[in-house]
């Protein structure tokens, strides 16, 4: 057995690429494309007479092959179907870092899940709350009900939204100017950073339509995304040259948050860093920078 650390509530999320769990061919060596998060798939990518050896590859994956700093999340079947509880058992014995909960439209879709995963936890000898959790948001309803889904657990670490499902809900397709989920992706957004939790965009399925993808990834970092999801290695290292901060960036955050605490001590509540006016309320997004920068290994400063 591999033995994995306590999986980490807040950390760097820029890339999670989806991989069918039944795949060990896959699976083994996903740690060497160098996203961020891999999502084992046990739902949409395997087929419904092949969920048992999904599941036989999954656990064994996660007891024999070494992830690294990789996170491994795990997307489950919905809770509308007869394989959930399983695939739950089969995470937490196995060691997942967290579970993504598929198709959720409420926050009692959070509460069972979460029952679920403390009785595996009880039942495999993990520690309690040491499984993480996520939710994917698939319809209108879920969308409504963003904010009591972010917000239902300690556990829940993020939030995503599945834009094939959704897109079908809605009786639309993919636009250029993503005008077709902008107000679904505002709502989630708004949620998550209400409820305190990462927010991560969907898939982009056109992998012959680079421009696209690029253009999209561009506009999901200036919603304020933490991340996108992934079906392909090529798309990660786009990905996390968009979700870095840049050098200029850095430099400014390093210099507000050095401002805010010297001043702090002056009691100075305003002041000017390079000619703008900066208070208090610009240190968590400086620091934010900072955190972000420091795991990108763009920082080594002793400010985060």
């Amino acid at each position: 057995m591999i033995p994995r650390p306590r999986p980490e509530r807040f950390r760097l999320r820029r890339t999670m690429m989806f991989m069918n769990a039944q795949k060990p061919g896959l699976i083994k060596d996903a740690y060497i494309y160098g996203c961020d998060s891999i999502m084992l798939d046990l739902e949409d990518a395997v087929a419904e007479n092949q969920k048992d050896a999904a599941r036989f590859s999954l656990y064994h994956a996660l007891k024999t092959v070494d992830y690294g700093d990789t996170e491994v999340i795990v997307r489950i079947n919905g809770l509308d179907t007869p394989h959930w509880q399983e695939d739950i058992r089969v995470c937490v014995a196995g060691g997942a870092d967290g579970i993504r909960i598929a198709k959720c439209e409420s926050a009692q879709d959070v509460h069972t899940v979460e029952k679920a995963v403390e009785e595996a936890e009880e039942e495999f000898g993990v520690e309690v709350g040491r499984t993480l959790l996520m939710a994917a948001l698939e319809s209108p309803k879920g969308i409504l009900n963003a904010y009591e889904i972010c917000s239902a657990s300690n556990r829940m670490f993020g939030v995503a939204i599945s834009g094939g499902d959704f897109r079908k809900c809605m009786q639309t397709t993919p636009q250029y100017d993503g005008v077709d989920m902008l107000f679904a992706r505002g709502q989630m957004l708004l949620a998550a950073r209400a409820a305190g939790i990462q927010c991560f965009d969907t898939v982009f399925t056109n992998l012959d339509d680079q421009e696209g993808f690029e253009a999209e990834v561009r506009q999901n970092k200036a919603m304020g995304f933490d991340g996108k999801s992934l079906i392909n290695p090529k798309q990660i290292r786009f990905v996390h040259e968009v979700f870095a901060p840049t050098e200029k960036e850095v430099i400014q955050a390093e210099k507000i948050v050095r401002a805010i605490r010297e001043n702090a001590a002056k009691g100075l509540g305003v002041f000017t860093v390079d000619g703008k006016m900066i208070d208090i309320a610009f240190l968590p997004g400086a620091e934010r920078t900072l955190r972000l920068a420091q795991a990108c290994g763009m920082y080594e400063g002793d400010l985060v």
